[in-house]
């Protein structure tokens, strides 16, 4: 596969030490502890959540390329792995934290590690990260494609298996909500992008704004109605001091994995860069609102581990990122100091 790409390669700002979005997480939480909605308000609130999650995978099939996609099977052993990595790897260990309960983590939080264990890739972010550290973003790009379109299908079906006993319960009503609201949407936007993939593409900045308001009120919407049953005096410091432990033990596994994996299996360091970063990360976008229809009333406790493991992997992979960069290379030609915004 040509290491060349005309896709501009998103940037991420290396002197935030949080990204600014889960700031707006963090206070969209605070709204909700502070101002729940409850009655006739939750009722509209739930309704308008509901239309923002189908409007996200309609955006979200309008905007992959499924030619692209396509294109990337020459590369079918990366893409096995990264998928591998994601959907089976990242599960095995999600099932092995049962041992956590009840001692390290709460039934409802570990319910939500192992959701976070089975949701898609991220794409945005992986791209980033596999260019600074000039790795095979071509790769990148395609790997979270797969990884994304497979997550429709393979995280609601993995969460009906492995999460079915669980509190928020999967039944035949609830994969009729996954179908409606998730399935569809994304199908409608793949068989319009022909027609509305221009108009999106010229959009891009105001819909990525539609897209993250989309989110922020289904998290809104979500932890109201945790505040408002009471199942917010679960998480203690201790609990939460837990949770965050168990979480990096989970990246730093994967990223040892995911990199040294490859490695047993012939890759060479660009492709090792592209299954590392998408083989380690979970969709923060595609799993909120997944969670909101698969748990429901259940979903504040659901998502917060995948909130928080977010912003994990963001933080140490933006180091391991610019690490990478400055591995040198066949025919390079030392030109002094890295560039600032790599070291900075």
């Amino acid at each position: 596969m040509s290491r060349r790409t005309s896709r501009r390669i998103p940037a991420l700002p290396s002197w935030l030490p949080v990204d600014p979005y889960i700031l707006a997480l963090i206070g969209t939480v605070v709204l909700a502890a502070l101002l729940p909605v409850s009655g006739t308000g939750a009722e509209v609130a739930g309704g308008a959540s509901t239309g923002a999650v189908a409007l996200l995978f309609f955006l979200y099939g309008a905007r992959l390329s499924t030619a692209e996609a396509l294109d990337g099977l020459k590369h079918w052993r990366l893409h096995l792995t990264v998928l591998a990595c994601t959907f089976l790897v990242f599960p095995l260990l999600g099932l092995a934290s049962h041992g956590l309960v009840p001692y390290v983590l709460t039934p409802q939080l570990q319910d939500g590690f192992l959701f976070l264990c089975l949701v898609p890739s991220t794409i945005q972010s992986s791209i980033a990260f596999t260019s600074i550290a000039r790795g095979n973003v071509p790769a990148a790009i395609c790997a979270g494609s797969f990884s994304s379109i497979a997550g429709i299908v393979l995280t609601p079906l993995l969460a009906a298996a492995l999460l079915g006993g669980s509190g928020g319960g999967f039944s035949a009503d609830s994969l009729m909500k996954i179908v409606l609201q998730l399935l569809v949407p994304f199908l409608a936007g793949q068989l319009l992008r022909r027609w509305v993939g221009g108009f999106i593409g010229r959009h891009r900045k105001v819909l990525g704004y539609v897209d993250r308001g989309s989110i922020l009120l289904v998290v809104y919407t979500a932890f109201s109605e945790g505040m408002v049953a009471g199942i917010w005096h679960q998480v203690t410091p201790l609990r939460l001091g837990a949770l965050l432990g168990a979480e990096a033990v989970l990246l730093a596994l994967m990223l040892a994995f995911s990199w040294y994996g490859a490695k047993r299996l012939g890759f060479g360091r660009e492709d090792r860069i592209a299954i590392q970063f998408a083989g380690s990360k979970k969709s923060l976008a595609a799993g909120l609102p997944m969670a909101s229809v698969l748990f429901g009333a259940h979903a504040s406790l659901a998502v917060l581990p995948l909130m928080l493991f977010h912003q994990m992997q963001l933080m140490v992979c933006a180091v391991i990122a610019k690490r990478r960069s400055r591995d040198p290379l066949p025919g390079d030609v030392p030109v002094g100091p890295a560039p600032a915004e790599l070291v900075n």
